[in-house]
């Protein structure tokens, strides 16, 4: 497909995205009027701007969305917890906040509907974001196991 849009869809096609990814509303919220749009040799969208920062990358493979830290501030200010948040304790936020990946054993609560290779918000136990990262197990998982990592961290804050 063949892409040659005006910002306007581009801009309506995210939304959508976001939509379907993270629930209804989260496309407005995520990506307000006067996003940039950085594309492709081939004309796909490759990632959302606004004033300058990332919002998110468009994943190559599937379509989906990856968060930026701004992408994810924006998403934390409009989904009520428990959504796509991963909460861990707060001895080891300053590690998770460098970029380093979120363990199971450090998950006090999640999202029960987070599934593997979801895109998530790793926070402090008061919402406060620490990183953006793909889920490894699910949400009821990173709470039943003791070991291993639950969150790829991405991005860290």
């Amino acid at each position: 497909m063949s892409m040659n849009y005006s910002p306007d869809s581009m801009l309506a096609q995210v939304q959508v995205i976001a939509d379907y990814q993270f629930g209804r509303g989260a496309g407005r919220a995520l990506f307000p009027e006067g996003c940039e749009f950085v594309l492709s040799r081939t004309g796909r969208i490759r990632q959302v701007t606004f004033g300058g920062k990332r919002l998110v990358t468009v994943r190559a493979m599937d379509g989906k969305l990856t968060l930026g830290i701004d992408g994810a501030l924006r998403l934390l200010a409009v989904l009520p917890p428990p959504a796509y948040r991963v909460v861990v304790i707060d001895e080891v936020a300053e590690f998770i906040r460098t970029g380093k990946n979120t363990f199971a054993k450090h998950v006090v609560a999640a999202d029960p509907g987070i599934r593997s290779g979801d895109e998530v918000m790793v926070v402090t136990t008061g919402d406060e974001l620490l990183a953006t990262g793909s889920a490894v197990l699910s949400g009821r998982e990173m709470l039943i196991f003791n070991y291993g990592v639950a969150v790829k961290v991405r991005q860290g804050r």
